[in-house]
């Protein structure tokens, strides 16, 4: 399998904090969603950037993806996964990797290096160093399991990688963050697996409660004149009216486009006031043209 250099994914340095990791994730993202992007290749460059962000992430993983980077690969250079690799203080075998945040799956090199990993050394994937230590004790195993914002709106099957093996899980209509799904006898030794649900992240929208948060970029003239435009959702764009002589920061409601439930959610779109640069001697003129006639008073 050919490694993975997730900070040039992302487009940050290797010494980037968090702060500056999510702001790239977030720009790159809305670039390929895609319900946005019309880029050719745009549905694999999303995926890159959601697995790239999900090694950043998390400090533990980040570490242990510094580690090997450390040692000198390159973007698509032949990589095998080492055979003691434990990647620094490994990871408890109870952690799930699903779907991700954007809800595509991972790839090989991710998998190799996260998926199976577990810490204290105790041998039960193979490849990641000892044999078994004979029979496990039945017990449940509790781990947390990421959602994504579409699988919680329409419900949806994922598929998830845990304990070295692959799951398939329904995820109902509408479940909630802290509801538990049980996969009966897929826990050590027979017991079952609760899988406490925690929503991905998304790079468009936020969610309060039941209602999902969305900003919308209008431009002054659009803002001041009203307009119609397509606005993403769960359920798939719909047209939102945008009222004349609208402010940056005014909220509009798209009722019942938020998440199901009793009653069902709604979507809260937020308006950013953007002018964008002009980019020949018209737009300019056209610029002065408004300065001359609002004058620079906001």
């Amino acid at each position: 399998m050919e490694f993975k250099d997730y900070y040039a994914t992302l487009g940050v340095e290797p010494t980037a904090g968090d702060a500056e990791i999510k702001t790239a994730y977030r720009r790159l993202a809305r670039k390929y969603h895609p319900d946005v992007s019309k880029e050719a290749g745009a549905e694999d460059k999303f995926k890159a950037v959601n697995e790239a962000y999900e090694a950043l992430r998390d400090p533990q993983k980040r570490a242990a993806y510094d580690q090997l980077k450390a040692q000198g690969y390159r973007p698509g250079e032949e990589f095998h996964t080492p055979p003691n690799y434990g990647g620094g203080q490994g990871y408890d075998f109870e952690e799930v990797f699903g779907g991700g945040a954007g809800g595509g799956g991972f790839s090989d090199f991710f998998e190799s290096l996260f998926a199976r990993q577990r810490g204290g050394g105790g041998g039960r994937a193979s490849g990641f160093g000892g044999a078994s230590q004979g029979p496990q004790p039945t017990r449940d195993t509790r781990a947390k399991l990421s959602v994504p914002l579409e699988a919680a709106y329409q419900g949806d099957s994922l598929r998830i990688n845990v304990n070295g093996k692959q799951l398939d899980v329904r995820v109902p209509k509408g479940i909630r963050p802290g509801q538990v799904i049980r996969l009966t006898g897929q826990g050590t030794g027979g017991g079952n697996l609760l899988l406490e649900v925690e929503y991905a992240e998304h790079p468009q929208f936020e969610v309060d409660g039941r209602n999902i948060l969305y900003t919308l970029q209008v431009t002054p003239w659009q803002a001041a004149l009203g307009t119609s435009i397509s606005v993403p959702t769960l359920g798939g764009a719909v047209d939102l009216k945008v009222p004349a002589e609208s402010d940056a920061g005014r909220k509009l409601r798209l009722r019942g486009r938020g998440l199901p439930g009793n009653p069902d959610g709604d979507q809260i779109v937020e308006l950013e006031i953007i002018a964008p640069a002009p980019t020949d001697e018209a737009q300019k003129k056209a610029y002065k043209a408004l300065a001359k006639a609002f004058g620079e008073k906001v």
